[in-house]
């Protein structure tokens, strides 16, 4: 079942998105991005403020009273903005990111939104063919990556964004 997110949710949240792209734990799904960056990609602050901003959604994939995986969504002029698509890693390649992608489409039509975007890092080709495999595509745009909390994310290697983006 796919649901609105809400605070008492962050816990749990936090600990999945960690899990699922930073540390050991993330190398069980090929979502990782231990090999890319150090830190956590967010923390539970990061995440109620995301649930608490207006005009922004976090849809969570719940089986069996556990959220399995989850979604940012934020309306920016008429666009939707697609981030920290998650899902627990031992459980990735089951159909709960498509899940959650479809989800996604049909709240961007919901808001009226033209269309969908995100930003990928620029090296994660097996990320960016799954998103061309569901009808996104590269914009030409790209974007530096520049995150300024080390807690957040420590490159280890010179990273950028590119955009991707699907009409609706």
């Amino acid at each position: 079942m796919i649901t609105k997110a809400t605070l008492e949710d962050v816990p749990e949240l936090d600990t999945l998105v960690n899990s699922a792209y930073r540390g050991d734990s993330s190398r069980q799904g090929w979502t990782t991005e231990a090999d890319l960056l150090d830190g956590t990609r967010t923390n539970a602050e990061g995440i109620a403020e995301i649930i608490e901003t207006p005009g922004t959604i976090l849809l969570k994939y719940v089986e069996a009273d556990k959220i399995l995986g989850c979604v940012e969504l934020k309306n920016e002029n008429g666009k939707l903005y697609l981030g920290m698509l998650t899902v627990q890693p031992s459980l990735q390649g089951k159909g709960i990111g498509k899940e959650l992608l479809i989800a996604s489409e049909a709240e961007a039509k919901k808001q009226n939104c033209s269309s969908i975007f995100m930003t990928v890092i620029s090296i994660r080709k097996e990320l960016i063919d799954w998103y061309l495999r569901h009808e996104y595509k590269m914009t030409g745009e790209r974007k530096p990556f520049a995150f300024t909390d080390p807690r957040f994310g420590q490159p280890k290697t010179k990273l950028e964004f590119v955009v991707l983006e699907k009409k609706i």
